[in-house]
């Protein structure tokens, strides 16, 4: 790679995913695994005459220290010219979330990448309460953490100059068509759909040189009995899982949410929260400015609500929650 943002002269591009379940591709079955948003990009950022090489490295369940312990180093020794860089949903889901240490994971990965010119990839994501529907008590508290976790993520990309998707949105929630039987990955579409949004803000750099993903599908999307056949096979098996780790947490979460909401100090919850992602946001490295990715018009995909495309400064508020 010459420089940030610049392909290597003559070189075929080289595009690293590191991630959990949603760029390993969960959702997007093709025969012998999971193929997902990450490599339906990756034949767009090469050519026929210059297929890309690509690297997958996300794995189901991974957490933001997975990734910086085990998916940067191979991402580095392979030398990406892109990198996406998209985790944070397994963390709020688990009683050891902590957004000091997510935080601190994500930077020593970004910048690691950044410094040696990789071009970086980032999504903030719609909680997982608000996918499940979860009743209130439940859902506020996984809102609190996913918005945190963006909010994180906003600041990231800015300072590492990352091509940023905001895929947090109502219309991305909202839209059932892009989602898999579970809920919490994409279906086809929706891995569809990320592909060509993220191909439309890298082509004008030069590092997409082939065609946009088709936003169509290949297979139908999930019926009533898919969902019903995922309930009762792998949905199971997460929810087992989930019973010693995720649902305790969950309780005791829901019970202070109820307890405040009685005494009136809900507020409390939100301004600690608050707290807790300023002191994560202060203690971010400091780093050299780079040049932040362009503003670029993403066109219309047929028939699919587009996504929210952000490149440019975090909202105002510096360390208040936003997604």
């Amino acid at each position: 790679m010459s420089g940030h943002g610049g392909p290597r002269p003559g070189a075929a591009l080289r595009f690293a995913a590191l991630g959990d379940s949603l760029t390993e591709g969960v959702g997007d079955p093709v025969a012998g695994g999971w193929r997902g948003w990450a490599a339906l990009l990756a034949e767009g950022v090469g050519s026929p005459e210059r297929p890309a090489e690509f690297l997958k490295l996300a794995v189901g369940g991974a957490l933001g220290r997975d990734v910086a312990e085990s998916q940067a180093p191979r991402a580095l020794d392979f030398g990406p010219d892109i990198a996406s860089v998209i985790v944070g949903v397994n963390d709020t889901l688990r009683r050891t979330f902590d957004i000091g240490r997510l935080a601190r994971s994500l930077d020593e990965v970004c910048g690691a990448l950044a410094a040696r010119g990789t071009v970086l990839l980032t999504a903030c994501l719609p909680d997982p309460g608000a996918m499940f529907a979860l009743p209130p008590p439940l859902a506020r508290p996984l809102a609190r953490r996913q918005r945190a976790v963006n909010a994180v993520v906003h600041a990231l990309s800015d300072r590492y100059g990352a091509v940023h998707l905001h895929a947090a949105g109502p219309a991305w929630v909202a839209d059932r068509t892009l989602w898999s039987a579970d809920r919490l990955h994409p279906g086809e579409r929706g891995h569809r759909m990320l592909a060509r949004t993220f191909h439309d803000l890298l082509a004008p750099r030069g590092l997409a040189l082939g065609p946009a993903p088709s936003a169509e599908p290949d297979r139908p999307r999930p019926t009533r009995a898919d969902t019903l056949l995922w309930l009762a096979t792998a949905g199971t098996g997460w929810v087992a899982r989930r019973c010693t780790d995720l649902v305790p947490q969950l309780l005791w979460l829901a019970g202070a949410e109820a307890g405040h909401r009685a005494r009136g100090t809900s507020a409390r919850l939100d301004r600690t929260a608050d707290a807790a992602l300023s002191a994560a946001l202060a203690a971010l490295t400091p780093a050299a400015p780079v040049p932040s990715a362009p503003r670029v018009p993403v066109p219309p995909v047929p028939r699919v609500p587009p996504l929210g495309v952000r490149a440019g400064p975090a909202p105002a508020g510096g360390a208040r929650m936003g997604g």
